[in-house]
This record gives C-alpha cells, sequence and structure tokens, in this order.
C-alpha cells in the first residue's frame, strides 16, 4: 500500500472514533430518556401542588367548622 492510503485509511479511522465518542459523550449526557425524565418530573410537581392545595382546602374547612361552633 502507498503511504498516502495508509494514512488516508488511519485519518478515516480517527476520524470515526471521534464521531462514536462524540456520540457517548451526548447520550451520557442527556440520557436516552431525558424527555421521560421531565415528564415525571412535572408529573410529580404537578402531584405536589394539587396536595398542596388540598391541604389548603381541609384547612379551610376546619377553620369554617370552628367559626360555626363557636
Amino acid at each position: 500500500m502507498r503511504p498516502q492510503t495508509v494514512q488516508m485509511i488511519g485519518s478515516l479511522l480517527v476520524a470515526l472514533a471521534i464521531v462514536a465518542a462524540v456520540i457517548v459523550a451526548v447520550t451520557a449526557q442527556l440520557g436516552p430518556t431525558s424527555a421521560a425524565e421531565l415528564e415525571a418530573r412535572q408529573e410529580r410537581e404537578r402531584q405536589r401542588i394539587e396536595a398542596q392545595e388540598e391541604r389548603r382546602e381541609r384547612r379551610q374547612e376546619r377553620l369554617e367548622e370552628l367559626r360555626e361552633n363557636r
């Protein structure tokens, strides 16, 4: 083989290795389920807000009952 051919094959292999490394790095940072994780986080936040509203309503009902019983 000619030296230029060997150098070109080597350069292509290095380029492929770099592309693979970038893909692995990006996937590791974002994660394949990042959208699912975001949805789960939003669902937990929604549930937390609903629980706070329910507690507030129960507290308000108790206050009204106390006022009625006076």
